[in-house]
């Protein structure tokens, strides 16, 4: 089953628990085994009590709808500081931030590139790579982008 599909399943139960729905990914965990991670965020954070219980709503929600086929592992998460971004939506709340990104197809022979978040309209994300250089792409071209925080 496709991300955004889960997505749909589970946003009503972590909405309804005053929470939002940050992203999903399945992440390997081994030999076998699937992992679905689930990003929650929340007005003040969230907490570990406040992911254990959107877990085993998810959990609950997951067990009779049964989207998913074979063993997984079901893992809810705060964002965190250097939170992936999913969505456009996201990109622009957090553009003048340092992000680093990986392609899904090689731009001039490379897919990781790291840079200040110019923009992101249209479909598209700009990266400030350096003061002459910019990364123009449309943001489904990129397969996983994170926020980087300066220390």
């Amino acid at each position: 089953m496709m991300i955004g599909e889960l997505q749909t399943i589970i946003e009503p139960a972590v909405t309804a628990l005053g929470y939002q729905l940050w992203g999903c990914e399945w992440v390997g965990a081994g030999k076998n085994r699937r992992l679905l991670r689930v990003y929650v965020d929340g007005e003040q954070g969230v907490s570990l009590g406040a992911c254990a219980k959107i877990s085993r709503q998810i959990s609950a929600i997951l067990d009779v709808e049964d989207p998913i086929e074979g063993r997984y592992l079901l893992e809810v998460s705060s964002p965190g500081i250097e939170r992936l971004l999913f969505t456009l939506a996201q990109y622009q709340r957090y553009i003048g931030h340092s992000i680093d990104l990986r392609l899904r197809v090689p731009r001039e022979g490379r897919r990781h590139f790291n840079g200040i978040l110019q923009s992101a309209a249209d479909e598209r994300i700009v990266v400030r790579l350096d003061d002459q250089t910019a990364l123009d792409v449309a943001w489904r071209d990129v397969e996983k982008a994170h926020l980087v925080v300066e220390r």
